[in-house]
């Protein structure tokens, strides 16, 4: 593995890794008051066309970090309009 994957993969799993704070207090207390819709309607949106980027690059990265980031970020916007 090259240098340039490796720092790709170490920022993937930075900024993956960033949501899981989020997603666990919204579990826990079940309170999304403070969290933005439009934000994370957003969010979804454009971690969505990254991960169609990263896919038709074959960009490991780019697949990795948004795999995972989707899945948070959908678990934060579901439980943001279940308990909005």
């Amino acid at each position: 593995m090259d240098l340039i994957t490796i720092i790709g993969l170490t920022a993937a799993i930075c900024t993956t890794v960033s949501f899981i704070p989020q997603a666990i207090k919204i579990i826990k207390i079940r309170e999304t008051r403070d969290i933005s819709l439009l934000t994370y309607l957003f969010l979804e949106v454009g971690i969505l066309l990254w991960l169609i980027y990263g896919i038709s690059l074959s960009n490991l990265p780019l697949i990795f970090a948004n795999t995972i980031t989707l899945l948070f970020t959908t678990i934060i916007l579901g439980l943001k309009i279940k308990f909005g």
